[in-house]
């Protein structure tokens, strides 16, 4: 049998699966009849360009192909600033780290290429850190404030005292144990905080690098989720009007923007998980109701050994059922384990310690007239016992 944690994982592989697939087939049908329209009229152009300048088709093509060569170099027909300059090397390892990488500049130097898988390793795992670190002092600052804004409703209505001094650092942290927020909760906060960057970082671009308003968050979503397309990328043009303060400004909104999303991404993560343990959890029950149904018909005659316990709530988490849950559903040939026997039969093995203990001092323990007149024997231990049960049984009938 699957553990929790593979039943996990395979239903989320499904999903992604599934996920993946419906998203490829909306892009596919909003996006092939324009890409479709696009290289008609690409067609027409050449076609064209070739009869008005009476140039071979082949020419031209291969011309083009030289081009685009000299674009992937940071080669453009607008200018636009060097690529590798310091300002725009920072800018490249911003990328880099950050995990954005739009592409507009790579390394193309074989020293360069081995330099960056180097270099991206350890940057793109401290970066990884730096983020999980945010995200953790985000839900201290957010305990810290549900704590003080509690207290200070107490103290309102003179429940506590007004104390000037808090504690040390260390018991103050133990005290915001009990105050962590909820996962919804820091959802909530984390998507208005993203959406409040990308509004105002858009207010930024859209005059600045002459895009729309929409393209402008658009591109706020493609660079603080780190997926970095690269078909819009900002603070390339060779001159900007407050240059400075632009790329700075540019700097930090993208480095708050992709801390709030990376944040907001593992907490949407956890929100996932959570959804993944219900359905797991739904379909575990509704199996084991169907086998215990099965099992139950099956053995509607078998005398089991002590009481059957109730069933507790399965819990995914601990794989599923506990072993002590299935006491009452083994089957008749299957082994177990002294610590369940005995959990099972605690009643049972006190009686039998009684009466052996009565034998052995020379007490016998006293038949019954009831058990004598259905002709069952009095015996030591388990014998007794199950005698005696099946001469109630008898005396009831």
């Amino acid at each position: 049998r699957l553990n929790a944690d593979n039943a996990r994982f395979l239903l989320l592989a499904v999903l992604i699966v599934l996920y993946m697939l419906c998203g490829a087939a909306v892009f596919s049908a909003i996006e092939l009849p324009t890409e479709r329209e696009a290289k008609e009229r690409w067609e027409e152009r050449l076609e064209n360009f070739t009869r008005r300048h009476n140039l071979s088709r082949a020419e031209l093509q291969h011309f083009l192909r030289e081009y685009e060569e000299a674009s992937v170099a940071g080669i453009r027909v607008d200018d636009i600033r060097p690529r590798w300059d310091f300002t725009g090397a920072f800018y490249f390892v911003g990328t880099v780290v950050s995990t954005i990488g739009f592409g507009m500049t790579t390394p193309a130097t074989v020293g360069g290429k081995i330099f960056l898988i180097f270099y991206g390793l350890i940057g793109c795992a401290g970066t990884i850190l730096f983020f999980n670190l945010f995200l953790e002092r985000l839900i201290t600052v957010i305990a810290y404030i549900m704590k003080s804004c509690h207290e200070r409703q107490l103290r309102r209505k003179g429940v506590l005292p007004h104390s000037g001094r808090r504690g040390s650092g260390t018991s103050e942290v133990d005290s915001l144990a009990g105050w962590k927020p909820s996962v919804y909760y820091v959802m909530l906060i984390l998507c208005v905080a993203s959406l409040i960057i990308s509004c105002c970082a858009s207010a930024m671009y859209t005059p600045i690098e002459g895009w729309s308003y929409f393209d402008s968050l658009y591109f706020c979503f493609v660079a603080f989720s780190t997926i970095g397309f690269g078909d819009l990328v900002s603070s390339q043009n060779i001159r900007y009007e407050s240059q400075g303060l632009y790329r700075f400004g540019n700097f930090v909104f993208i480095l708050m923007g992709v801390c709030c999303i990376y944040s907001l991404f593992n907490v949407i993560s956890i929100v996932i998980k959570q959804s993944i343990n219900w359905i797991l959890k739904k379909l575990a029950c509704k199996c084991c109701h169907r086998c215990q149904r099965r099992l139950f018909r099956s053995r509607r005659n078998v005398v089991m050994p002590g009481n059957v316990r109730s069933r507790r709530n399965i819990s995914i988490e601990t794989d599923g059922v506990n072993e002590s849950d299935t006491d009452g559903r083994r089957l008749s040939g299957e082994m177990i384990s002294m610590k369940d026997f005995l959990a099972s039969n605690k009643v049972s093995l006190a009686i039998m310690q009684k009466q052996l203990s009565e034998t052995a001092n020379g007490y016998p323990r006293q038949m019954s007239s009831n058990s004598k007149q259905n002709g069952f024997s009095g015996g030591v231990g388990a014998l007794a016992i199950m005698n005696n049960r099946l001469a109630e049984t008898s005396v009831d009938r």
